[in-house]
């Protein structure tokens, strides 16, 4: 899977946004809102391939956490970003 092109992450005012370039493609009923570790990995794997595990990997080499807790927020994170539409799989 990969982000569509025209999606970039934005700081406003210590948030992290997903915005779109150009306005005909922005709903903004589905802005995203992402913390500071879905940014993270958005940081890590925007413009490239990647899959869920790559995701876990990253999340477990950078974050003390189990890998239960990785795979569960991976899978959510993922479903926000289908949801919203920005996913190429």
């Amino acid at each position: 899977m990969r982000i569509k092109d025209g999606f970039k992450l934005r700081t406003l005012l210590k948030e992290y946004i997903v915005t779109s370039e150009g306005t005909n493609r922005v709903d903004f009923n589905k802005i995203i809102s992402l913390n500071s570790t879905a940014a993270f990995l958005w940081q890590k794997v925007a413009g490239t391939d990647f899959n869920e595990e790559a995701l876990v990997n990253l999340l477990l080499e950078e974050y003390e956490v189990t890998m239960e807790v990785a795979v569960n927020d991976v899978k959510n994170l993922i479903d926000q970003f289908r949801e919203a539409g920005i996913l190429d799989e």
